[in-house]
């Protein structure tokens, strides 16, 4: 009998929300899976209580193997175009990388290895810390698929482009620590400091102002690809609701007042 169980995790702490992949042996992700990752981006995209996502892998060898290629050999997950069994307002594959709506920032915490699809979910994330074991890998190739959930479009954005092209043509594995030196991973920590510093971070981002931290990832958004002059002339007249919210906000009078005062600033969201 297939195995058709959608192993994720999901908590909430305070404002903070963990998702873990728990599929073994690998954490891979057939449909139903990605399904459920889509329900749970959605649900912390519109949780108004929630402010920052970490996203990890069960145990401490693979944070995902990505598509479950079990699902795709015995038919129960289609290839050919496989992003229609998708449901759009999820986000597509893993619920994460096409979830063009979702301001709140992700942090990846990746305690193994990512690879495949599991590599495109890192790349879909907007902070990346890794535990000093992890490694990368596009193994797409020679099973003739190539990685289209993802590290077609972000990877030679991420990296020096005759590097991601050696990660997608010959399926070269990257360590942590070498992803840490080209700039593609943020912080590289012993396994047992990963999830301490991952928390670390998303309480950091939990104390400031909501609107301003969703604003950045809005913003980011509309000016990508543009000249400066361009982007400039996006933050003037794009249609970016956020940051013309966080503009006339109680928080951005609080924050202001907060720091003549000397005092903690109180955001409240408005």
């Amino acid at each position: 009998m297939n195995d058709t169980r959608t192993d994720i995790i999901c908590r909430e702490n305070g404002a903070i929300y963990e998702i873990t992949i728990d599929r073994p042996k690998v954490n891979a992700i057939d449909t139903p899976t990605s399904r459920k990752m889509g329900e749970a981006f959605s649900h912390f995209r519109d949780n108004p209580d929630l402010g920052v996502c970490i996203i990890t892998g069960a145990g401490d060898r693979i944070f995902s193997a990505g598509w479950d290629l079990k699902s795709l050999d015995d038919g129960t997950t289609r290839l050919d175009n496989w992003w229609e069994q998708e449901d759009a307002s999820l986000g597509g594959f893993a619920g994460i990388t096409e979830m063009w709506n979702l301001n709140k920032p992700v942090i990846a915490a990746v305690n193994g290895l990512a690879i495949g699809g599991g590599f495109e979910i890192v790349l879909a994330c907007d902070l990346i810390i890794a535990a000093d074991h992890a490694e990368f890998a596009l193994p797409e190739l020679p099973l003739g698929i190539i990685p289209d959930a993802g590290a077609m479009q972000r990877l030679p954005r991420r990296l020096p482009y005759n590097i991601a092209l050696e990660m997608l043509y010959l399926g070269r594995r990257m360590t942590a620590r070498e992803g840490a030196e080209y700039g593609l991973i943020n912080k590289l920590v012993p396994a047992s400091e990963l999830m301490p510093k991952a928390r670390q971070w998303a309480e950091q981002l939990c104390a400031v102002a909501p609107l301003a931290l969703q604003s950045i990832k809005e913003v980011l958004r509309a000016i990508d690809g543009s000249s400066i002059q361009s982007a400039f002339h996006a933050m003037r007249t794009a249609n970016l609701p956020i940051y013309r919210e966080m503009l006339g906000s109680e928080d951005a009078g609080e924050g202001v007042r907060a720091f003549m005062e000397k005092r903690k600033p109180e955001f409240r969201g408005e």
